[in-house]
């Protein structure tokens, strides 16, 4: 995902007045800093920009997840319902807070298939954690009426869809709380970093202290600050906040550049019989990071990537094969391999589940194949990679 790709002054700028002032912390050091609050600016500029209360930044979308399990009461015992196709970022989140992850099957939104969820649900269950991959949403409203009826939080992983939208909504502002990821490769980059966002006060509060130390931030005397509850270091920089400082004042342009080239891409490749595409709750919405697409069966999209690759056209994704994104290669998770005594409750959780009973997620992964969305392209390139695209795949088919 694209952030990276548009790198330049404005970011330049940003962090140049964290250097001049030497004040690399985002807490304290006020006399300093001649005025220059980046992480303060930043959380500021995401609530306008995505229309949400409150919003915390952190030290990466990892530990935005982190801090959402814990302000939002998630702890030993729970169970969290998430996706087969996600990072694995997801699950290590839901385990670092003592709970359980329950993996269910996704369909061709490659996001959770919300009647998946609904009989995953159990008496532990206490949170659903859709996670909108490859710039698309999950199925929102069905997820939303699910967490209502059973009295579920809802938590979104929107780290690859910043931007997106559903029904008008910021993809990340509809659950009880979202969370962004801002590494070098998404959508918007601060280097490193994310955000926890929500519209409930208490959350926000908690998720202030939490990602501190539990500082409560009261007074301007630092070390005389209270700890009312346990809390870790996920603070961001300045210098990483300036970044995307920069970065979030040019997310309207890669936004319009990405779905102007992803539509010349997907012009070209619905002209080649056989291949559909990802259902996409709202179409509009998407914010079109990848076109991903689905062969007819797991052996042509196979040979498909394959000689995609061949023939010059990296950037096309096989998640079915992925070590990252898919459960059928997190061994670490199925073999609970941890460098520290895992709770029992999750160890035996894990030895309890069917890692080979997601055939509904195989049948999907095994024929999909994700293009990445390049925003440096001239139309002219992009134009000639689709037609690149077509040729080599009607080839295939």
């Amino acid at each position: 995902m694209p952030g990276f790709e548009f790198f330049g002054d404005e970011e330049r700028k940003e962090v140049n007045d964290v250097l001049n002032t030497g004040i690399l912390m985002r807490y304290g050091f006020d006399g300093m800093r001649q005025g220059h609050w980046k992480a303060k600016e930043l959380e500021k500029a995401i609530t306008e920009t995505f229309g949400v209360r409150h919003a915390q930044l952190t030290s990466s979308g990892t530990t935005a997840l982190s801090t959402a399990m814990a302000v939002m009461g998630v702890g030993h015992g729970d169970e969290v319902i998430m996706p087969t196709f996600t990072f694995v970022a997801s699950f290590e989140a839901i385990i670092a807070a003592g709970a359980i992850p329950v993996l269910v099957d996704i369909d061709e939104t490659l996001c959770l298939d919300p009647k998946a969820v609904e009989a995953a649900i159990t008496p532990r269950t206490k949170m659903v954690m859709p996670v909108h991959m490859c710039g698309s949403m999950a199925q929102m409203d069905e997820l939303q009426a699910i967490c209502k009826k059973h009295n579920l939080l809802l938590l979104e992983d929107a780290c690859q869809a910043i931007g997106g939208t559903f029904n008008g909504q910021k993809l990340g502002t509809i659950g009880d709380g979202g969370t962004f990821s801002f590494d070098f490769v998404k959508t918007i980059t601060c280097g490193e970093g994310g955000a926890f966002l929500t519209n409930n006060e208490e959350y926000f509060l908690n998720a202030d202290h939490y990602t501190d130390h539990g500082h409560d931030h009261i007074g301007t005397d630092r070390g005389a600050e209270s700890h009312p509850f346990l809390g870790y270091n996920f603070r961001i920089s300045e210098l990483h906040a300036a970044v995307g400082l920069g970065q979030i004042r040019k997310l309207d342009k890669i936004l319009e550049t990405q779905k102007k080239h992803n539509a010349i891409i997907k012009a070209a490749l619905e002209k080649v019989e056989g291949i559909t595409f990802r259902k996409i709750p709202d179409p509009q919405g998407d914010n079109a990071s990848f076109l991903s697409f689905f062969l007819p069966t797991e052996e042509l999209a196979r040979k498909a990537h394959k000689a995609l690759l061949a023939n010059g056209l990296g950037g096309n994704f096989y998640w079915f094969d992925n070590n990252w994104h898919y459960i059928k290669k997190w061994e670490h998770l199925k073999n609970a391999t941890s460098l520290f005594p895992l709770n029992p409750t999750l160890v035996q959780a894990i030895e309890e589940t069917d890692f080979n009973s997601f055939a509904q997620s195989d049948a999907v992964m095994g024929r999909t194949i994700s293009s990445l969305i390049n925003l440096n392209w001239t139309e002219e390139q992009a134009k000639e990679r689709a037609s690149k695209m077509a040729e080599t795949i009607q080839s295939v088919l």
